[in-house]
């Protein structure tokens, strides 16, 4: 397992630091398909996430996307106003200032890029 690049480094949640874990190449680690960091400095994590969904903290900072859906990050609840990002299957990043809600997307591997 390696930290993906995108989320290297400590993130702290009151004063116990954590990090996220992403799997190197096709082999998973046990545990949420999508996680970010919310604004309440917790972790938040979600498995099998389909449609709509709402940050439950508010997303914020470190966010990792491990389904096989594209995520496309929404500032306003209920995937609405502007997209504040997109992550492609296996991305993650950085992101600010935060989101509220989550469209996950099923893309087949043509439609990748």
């Amino acid at each position: 397992m390696r930290i993906h690049p995108g989320v290297r480094g400590l993130v702290r949640a009151g004063s116990v630091p954590l990090l996220l874990l992403v799997a190197a190449g096709t082999a998973r680690a046990a545990g949420p398909d999508f996680q970010y960091v919310g604004r309440d400095d917790k972790v938040h994590g979600l498995s099998g996430p389909k449609g709509c969904v709402e940050a439950k903290g508010g997303g914020f900072r470190a966010v990792t996307n491990a389904t096989g859906s594209r995520a496309t990050l929404y500032r306003e609840p209920g995937c609405k106003g502007g997209a504040v990002a997109v992550l492609p299957p296996g991305g993650g990043g950085q992101i600010q200032p935060y989101f509220a809600s989550v469209r996950f997307s099923f893309i087949t591997k043509a439609q990748q890029p």
